[in-house]
């Protein structure tokens, strides 16, 4: 190799070391693990965040949200929020991915004890995670009841009474177009004083959300006021009870369990004998009727 060769050589490796030692480091995480939802999506059609700290900051970045659409209508926030910080959620994401400040496998950890709890036998099950994941939609639910709550308690007293309570724009055009003169629904005030466990006229919080979510109320007050209402719903000859065809026709496929009657491809002839024998058994006094 001649010498001019050489000296060309070494600058070529030189020019690469170069650029090597200013080319960006690769950070340490190849890719966002964790990505938080956006705030705008649609709330009804969503999972609930598994671990509480990131249902949190959702929840708060929700509520700002929230804030803006009922409180300042006009884009007219407070003076406050015209420098957000992190808290804000500017930066949330970068939060969550930052592997100091949020390290996912210690989360685990901190989490299994709260959810190895039937028993603490150093196992998660399956019945242990639907509890736990239970245990955050209901707190998810009840935050939303509560803003809904402040929305509606026009006296601030903490309490919903039924002239404080305005129906959504559904139920309006529901009664409407109602040409049967039908003035039973879950807006209504029968609903309301069924969701009023203790009868003094106003809905607490947790009445409230009784209120607003009445399939997943343990009130035996609320729960007869349903099954009431199954059954007005489908009595189709308004004797105020069902008979075999009309509980067949209407509420069989409601409440069957699919585990045991998975007969979902099967004709009405062949899904008619479980009918009966479920119907028997609902029919305590055996007079032919559900009421």
């Amino acid at each position: 190799m001649t010498r001019s060769s050489l000296l060309l050589y070494l600058s070529v490796v030189l020019f690469i070391v170069l650029l090597l030692s200013f080319a960006p480091s690769r950070p340490n995480r190849p890719h966002r693990r964790l990505k938080l939802r956006s705030a705008t999506s649609g709330r009804d059609h969503r999972s609930i965040p598994f671990d509480p700290v990131i249902a949190d900051i959702e929840r708060r970045r929700e509520d700002r949200e929230w804030e803006r659409a009922h409180f300042f209508p006009q884009g007219h926030a407070p003076a406050m929020e015209a420098q957000p910080e992190w808290e804000d959620f500017m930066d949330a994401e970068d939060y969550i991915n930052d592997e100091e400040r949020f390290n996912v496998t210690e989360r685990i950890v901190k989490l299994f004890p709260k959810i190895d709890v039937g028993p603490a036998d150093g196992f998660v099950s399956s019945d242990e995670l639907t509890e736990w994941n239970l245990r955050q939609v209901e707190k998810e639910v009840m935050h939303r009841t509560q803003r809904d709550m402040e929305l509606h308690d026009r006296n601030h007293d903490g309490f919903i009474s039924f002239e404080e309570y305005e129906p959504p724009s559904w139920a309006h055009r529901y009664h409407d177009d109602n040409s049967t003169g039908d003035q039973v629904g879950w807006w209504k005030e029968d609903h309301f004083n069924a969701s009023d466990m203790d009868g003094d006229g106003l809905l607490n919080l947790t009445e409230f959300n009784d209120f607003l979510h009445p399939a997943d109320t343990n009130s035996p007050k609320l729960i007869q006021w349903l099954s009431k209402e199954e059954i007005r719903e489908r009595d189709k000859d308004k004797d105020g009870k069902l008979n075999f065809q009309e509980f067949f026709n209407g509420l069989f496929d409601l409440i069957r369990r699919d585990d045991i009657y998975n007969l979902t491809h099967e004709s009405d002839a062949s899904t008619e004998a479980p009918a009966k024998k479920l119907f028997s058994q609902l029919d305590h006094n055996n007079d032919g009727y559900m009421q």
